[in-house]
């Protein structure tokens, strides 16, 4: 065995871990419009495969379902503000816009203890005004790269294929907890993508230690 000389020695103990998902094959699930009825089951397999996700929940559901929200903190999830009626962003005010995020914010505060540090504007809907008042807010606008659309195919085998055809390492897929053909079709895509080699990731721990700015949309779009 070679033995490092002694300055080798120290630097490689000086020198900070790498992150997470530098060391691993990341991919982050990400869950929209819950909390739901199905989000129980869900949240079970999940635990079954120690995977993280990340949920952007819709502030009169947080309110109906505190309890549910809080279990999905508990077990390590991330929770984001994704309004609280599902409008579509850019046809409303700015007042408008102001009161869907802080309501939803604030309901968020109440049953967990804190704000939601991102969002995700519904069906993806962001322009230049909305990312302005996301600014002042401090809320980055979370999009993906790549959407199962399983809510127009409500068929277990089709979201199943088409979550594992976007799987990529670093990717960020949209899904929807409301669907119960998705939490039907999560057993067979974790199994399947653990053999892959894949970690299932917040969006958070997806970054990497970067800290996104207020506004800011990731993953950012093509142009």
């Amino acid at each position: 065995m070679v033995v490092p000389a002694a300055a080798e020695t120290r630097k490689m103990a000086d020198d900070p871990p790498k992150p997470y998902c530098a060391r691993y094959k990341c991919i982050a699930l990400t869950f929209d419009d819950g909390p739901w009825p199905y989000t129980p089951e869900l949240l079970d397999t999940l635990k079954k495969h120690k995977a993280k996700a990340t949920f952007f929940l819709l502030g009169r559901k947080v309110v109906s379902r505190a309890e549910l929200t809080q279990r999905i903190v508990q077990e390590g999830h991330e929770v984001g503000n994704h309004t609280w009626s599902h409008p579509d962003l850019t046809k409303l005010s700015d007042d408008e816009i102001m009161e869907e995020m802080t309501s939803t914010s604030d309901a968020i505060e109440r049953v967990i203890g804190e704000k939601p540090a991102m969002m995700r504007p519904p069906n993806g809907a962001t322009d230049a005004r909305v990312t302005r008042l996301m600014a002042e807010l401090a809320l980055p606008q979370i999009l993906w790269t790549g959407s199962t659309l399983d809510w127009q195919a409500r068929d277990v085998a089709v979201i199943t294929k088409r979550t594992l055809k976007l799987a990529k390492r670093n990717g960020v897929i949209l899904l929807h907890d409301i669907v119960p053909e998705t939490v039907k079709a999560m057993p067979a895509v974790l199994k399947t993508l653990e053999k892959q080699g894949y970690h299932f990731v917040t969006v958070t721990t997806l970054l990497q230690g970067r800290e996104l700015e207020g506004g800011e949309i990731y993953p950012a779009r093509s142009k």
